[in-house]
């Protein structure tokens, strides 16, 4: 990491090494060229990074915050698809790849900062530097995998299970979202999730 960043800087790119490393080795100058692309965005609470009908040509990683990504039915009923805190990636993802107009709003849900990086920039990275194309085609798949699971988890899960699978794959977030955008998540009533809580608890 070149020593004339600023330690904010320093701080969130240092962040996102520690995230890259987890899936490819690489060096402190393949890593240097990478940071440097992206662009620091910060995103008030209840502001979009990006609502429906738009291009979406930016992914973006979250240093810090939580933001939810979810589509509105014909009768206006919000279904959140995705929520995204430190260390996840976020995006119309169908529309980031196809080029297709967004369906989502992706829309914080605190004060959040986060590293967007551009596609047509990606796919320079991806010749110049190939391991990170291994990179994005592990993290893609595995958020593919992710969300087969999901589906197949209405299908053969109890919403108990469902919810503890849910615990597991976002701990913490309970302190920071609302039990009705949990139970919306879910595809549950916020009553049930009441229920199932309770259950729980008196079970364990």
């Amino acid at each position: 990491m070149r020593s004339g960043y600023p330690n904010s800087l320093r701080t969130m790119y240092n962040q996102l090494r520690q995230h890259v490393a987890k899936v490819i080795a690489i060096s402190d100058e393949e890593m240097s060229e990478f940071v440097g692309l992206f662009k620091e965005v910060s995103i008030k609470r209840k502001k979009f990074l990006i609502r429906p009908h738009q291009r979406v040509t930016t992914e973006y990683y979250i240093i810090h915050g939580c933001l939810k990504a979810y589509y509105l039915d014909d009768s206006g009923e919000e279904h959140i698809i995705q929520f995204a805190v430190e260390d996840w990636w976020i995006s119309d993802f169908e529309a980031f790849f196809s080029g297709q107009l967004s369906k989502l709003y992706v829309e914080a849900i605190e004060d959040s900062l986060a590293l967007g990086i551009e596609k047509e920039v990606l796919e320079t990275v991806y010749m110049r530097i190939p391991k990170f194309e291994r990179f994005f085609r592990i993290k893609t798949t595995s958020a593919f995998v992710s969300a087969r699971k999901r589906i197949l988890a209405t299908l053969e899960k109890s919403v108990a299970q469902r919810y503890l699978d849910f615990c597991l794959t976002y701990p913490d977030i309970e302190k920071r979202v609302t039990n009705y955008q949990i139970a919306n998540y879910l595809g549950i009533q916020p009553e049930s999730l009441s229920r199932i809580r309770k259950h729980l608890e008196l079970t364990s």
